[in-house]
């Protein structure tokens, strides 16, 4: 995500420092707004409000107060259906983190909340060594499998590499994360018939490889840069294809319609400049 040489670099260029000076960019990383999206859905016989959260980043620079108040909002929207799009965790998972099952079980949605992994949660897994989450470990999978198991117990279903049938029109589908998992689109999307399609993918760089055409794909992981600058735009983008997917609308294969979010936590720094951390509302209607 954001590298600590990154924004010091674009300090020592002079217009970083006016924008992220006196704390400015450590207060924007923790304000958050919703953002909202009208659009046709294929297949959708009667309207549908879905919001979408993701890159909770809960750990390192989060906590649950952060959560709480997302939570919150999220509600207060009064969507048929949450969806999740990875990177709940940011730290080592030695035990349960109770807080932040504590706050998602109080998401409400009648259709259900649903979400992916991203490539922090395996990290927290242990999947992959790093300074910040320590060695490799053994039992990463198993952990994995364990933390499913309790964000079910809290209302939440994880999708990795399959999907659901909320209603008789509408199919939900999520796969795993593009670093470190194996993503299958085709297996998430398998069972969809003729029913509108959703399909969250933590990373966006999975976009130019979707196998069929999608309704609406929903993505998180850029951050949208997490800081970005007049003019120059985002410092780093931790996808291939550089700006190309750094945030909001985009289009992936078979001319599928796609939203990156620019996410709700932080990674790399507790920072964001001209970046503000969202949730997206999609109010969807019958194409």
């Amino acid at each position: 995500m954001v590298t600590r040489r990154a924004v010091l670099r674009s300090l020592l260029g002079g217009g970083g420092a006016l924008a992220l000076g006196g704390g400015a960019g450590v207060a924007q990383g923790y304000r958050f707004g919703v953002t909202r999206h009208a659009r046709a859905l294929p297949g959708l016989r009667s309207p549908l409000r879905a919001a979408f959260l993701t890159d909770l980043h809960h750990g390192l620079f989060i906590g649950d107060g952060s959560v709480a108040a997302w939570v919150d909002a999220a509600n207060d929207l009064r969507a048929d259906v949450v969806l999740l799009g990875g990177d709940l965790l940011d730290a080592r998972l030695n035990d349960v983190p109770p807080g932040l099952l504590r706050q998602l079980a109080r998401l409400r949605a009648p259709l259900g909340t649903f979400s992916v992994w991203g490539n922090h949660d395996y990290g927290s897994f242990g999947r992959y060594a790093s300074r910040h989450y320590g060695p490799v470990r053994a039992d990463w999978a198993a952990r994995r499998e364990r933390f499913a198991g309790q964000l079910a117990g809290a209302g939440v279903t994880v999708l990795r590499d399959e999907g659901r049938s909320l209603r008789a029109d509408l199919w939900v589908g999520g796969t795993d994360d593009l670093w470190f998992g194996q993503p299958d689109a085709a297996a998430a999307l398998s069972g969809a018939g003729a029913r509108a399609t959703l399909l969250v993918t933590h990373n966006p760089d999975l976009l130019p490889a979707l196998p069929r055409p999608v309704g609406l794909v929903l993505c998180g992981h850029t951050h949208g840069g997490q800081v970005r600058l007049p003019v120059v735009g985002a410092l780093q983008v931790p996808s291939a294809f550089g700006q190309r997917y750094a945030m909001g609308w985009v289009t992936g294969a078979h001319d599928t319609p796609a939203y990156v979010s620019r996410g709700l936590g932080l990674s790399g720094l507790p920072v964001r400049n001209l970046c503000e951390p969202e949730i997206a509302l999609f109010q969807l209607s019958p194409a």
